[in-house]
């Protein structure tokens, strides 16, 4: 389907991951600010990322899937599910505000 992939959303915009603290930067804090909310329009998984590599596209937070738990997790990966969907399976919450983990979980 041509022009099908320039619709689906940036999930890091350059502006966006600038935000983003590195990987390992908020390790000893207790309650890292979440920059970035990704969220499944197709279950009810939420991604909040905390640190990010612009090199790799890995990125680590809060996810909230089956189980609560801190974790790594790509967003390349979660970039091409939307291309091989054609839709945004994953999208980034354009609205959300960066805030403690603790305040931005369900």
């Amino acid at each position: 389907m041509a022009g099908k992939e320039t619709e689906m959303q940036e999930l890091m915009p350059k502006e966006v991951a600038a935000t983003v603290p590195p990987l390992y930067a908020t390790e000893d804090e207790g309650d890292p600010i979440a920059r970035v909310k990704l969220f499944s329009s197709v279950s009810a998984w939420t991604w909040y990322v905390t640190e990010y590599d612009p090199a790799t596209g890995e990125a680590f937070g809060l996810v909230e899937g089956f189980a609560d738990e801190w974790g790594y997790f790509s967003i390349p990966e979660m970039e091409a599910v939307n291309r091989s969907r054609g839709f945004n399976v994953v999208e980034r919450d354009v609205l959300f505000e960066p805030v403690p983990v603790s305040e931005a979980r369900r």
